[in-house]
């Protein structure tokens, strides 16, 4: 059990009705009710959040925050197949995700440790990362995308960005070595995530980086809303803190961690989540809100406005608050002497 300072903000939402506008609907069937802690592997867990269809527990032993049912369209990935039409593929979505400033904070974490190589993104969705990856620096990679929404895949597709039809976890997912791979906000989605670990493991050269950009179960948002933040969803099955993402990469002995920071912060989400008591935000509206955020980040005029909120997001990145927690791994040994990554 966690010490006093570890505790959660416990807010329970009442259940929607299905369909109802801005609500979650009711759940499909539902994958083994017994789901087991997905880092330490316990079955000992408490009640912590309920909201719409989700139930959310925390590890006994390592304070892992996980959802228990997983429902079945979550853990087959059928629901984002279906929703990569009207959400992925929606114009918002579309023109926030290809949008010069979407992925600078990624694209500056990784080029630091990657300079050039192969490259694969997992849960690539219409391919906006790969996308400007390859405008940034062209011919200094080569990159592959794989998710498991066909309708995102065929975007990326037409964006010209290579992709897999294969699930990752799959031993037969492809027979080529890479020397980066990518899970941009890809872990919080999967029942089992360790799988995708390890198979990243196992595709990446020696000297290779794995990166992972996952929800910060103890960010500034959370400690403050609890289960009204908007991103505490169904979709959502596993909730990493700092001390449980790093122990959650412990779990693979061919990586060692090279950094684990905090990152990117939405003041206007904060904003909203505090002042609408909603159980859930519309995909319509996020969209919107990504094309609006992304177009005042490159808005001449908003210039002194977005220095002070780069303070106030690095400042909260230090506390490990931010909204988003990013670890760095690299694959443990000899790298070859013409390695990009290392």
């Amino acid at each position: 059990m966690g010490t006093p300072s570890d505790e959660w903000p416990v807010r329970s939402a009442t259940r929607a009705t299905a369909g109802a506008p801005g609500r979650m609907n009711e759940p499909g069937p539902l994958s083994a009710p017994e789901r087991s802690c997905p880092v330490c592997d316990q079955h000992e867990a408490d009640a912590l959040w309920t909201k719409g269809v989700l139930r959310a527990v925390r590890c006994r032993r390592c304070t892992m925050i996980y959802a228990r049912p997983v429902a079945q369209e979550f853990a087959s990935g059928e629901y984002y197949a279906r929703s990569a039409v009207t959400y992925q593929l929606s114009p918002d979505k579309l023109e926030g995700d290809f949008a010069p400033v979407r992925f600078e904070r990624e694209l500056r974490l990784f080029r630091a440790r990657c300079r050039g190589g192969a490259v694969l993104d997992v849960g690539c969705s219409t391919g906006g990362f790969l996308s400007q990856l390859c405008q940034r620096w062209p011919g200094a990679y080569t990159v592959v995308g794989t998710d498991v929404a066909s309708a995102a895949l065929d975007h990326a597709e037409r964006r010209g960005i290579p992709v897999v039809r294969r699930a990752f976890a799959d031993p037969a997912f492809s027979p080529q070595r890479f020397d980066a791979v990518t899970f941009w906000a890809v872990l919080e989605h999967l029942d089992q995530p360790r799988a995708c670990l390890r198979r990243a493991a196992q595709v990446l050269r020696p000297g290779g980086h794995g990166f992972i950009l996952v929800p910060n179960a103890r960010s500034l948002a959370v400690r403050l809303l609890g289960s009204r933040y908007r991103y505490v969803m169904p979709e959502h099955v596993n909730y990493f803190s700092p001390s449980t993402l790093r122990r959650f990469v412990g779990l693979e002995p061919d990586f060692r961690l090279v950094a684990l920071s905090s990152t990117h912060f939405n003041p206007v989400v904060l904003w909203q989540d505090l002042v609408w008591r909603r159980e859930a935000v519309p995909e319509a509206e996020r969209a919107a809100l990504l094309r609006r955020t992304t177009g005042w980040k490159q808005h001449r005029l908003l210039a002194p406005a977005r220095w002070v909120y780069a303070l106030l997001e690095r400042a909260l990145g230090r506390a490990m608050l931010a909204d988003n927690l990013v670890a760095v791994l690299q694959r443990r040994g000899a790298a070859s002497p013409d390695a990009f990554c290392g």
